[in-house]
């Protein structure tokens, strides 16, 4: 894994072979923080990073400057590699919870700038997602909300749609809550 930018930028952290997860490609990643870049400063933001897997969005995030970084992911093995390289870079602005996505996302009384999630392409409340997370107020007003999914997602008829963007078989659909 590989972080793109920022104050880690270009560092390098291997991944246990027996991890399950899909990390997002660098690829996809690189391309979706050019167009985050446009539209939000990542600079003292809050953002939550839900179904962190390998923890690449929260270390590119808290690379980028963002003040607070809380990384949700359930399995063991990606917790505690999230965790490891979390004290390896030892940033005290990345806060790993080991949870599950959906208990955490009822209980959340914090408000983030931005939220992105990267659940398993076949998890079975996918569709529903969009509507769970931003319907708790965890967004603050302008903030986005990023998911990851396959092709044969379309959310583009949820009222907070903004915008699609596709890379490989990558898919990311961007929502934005009024400001």
């Amino acid at each position: 894994m590989r972080i793109i930018s920022g104050k880690y930028g270009r560092r390098r952290f291997d991944v246990p072979t027996h991890i399950k997860a899909r990390p997002t490609t660098d690829f996809a990643r690189e391309n979706l923080f050019n167009v985050l870049q446009n539209l939000l400063d990542f600079e003292g933001m809050k953002a939550l990073d839900l179904f962190a897997g390998t923890g690449a969005i929260s270390f590119e995030l808290a690379s980028r400057g963002c003040r607070r970084v809380v990384a949700v992911e359930n399995y063991p093995v990606q917790y505690n590699f999230i965790r490891k390289v979390q004290q390896q870079l030892n940033d005290p602005n990345l806060t790993p919870i080991k949870g599950d996505v959906f208990k955490f996302v009822q209980s959340c009384r914090q408000q983030f700038d931005l939220i992105f999630a990267d659940p398993p392409y076949d998890l079975p409340r996918l569709e529903t997602l969009p509507q769970e997370v931003l319907s708790r107020g965890l967004l603050k007003p302008g903030g986005i909300f990023v998911l990851e999914h396959s092709k044969n997602n379309d959310f583009s008829t949820h009222p907070l749609f903004d915008q699609h963007r596709s890379y490989g078989s990558v898919n990311f659909s961007l929502f934005r809550t009024p400001i």
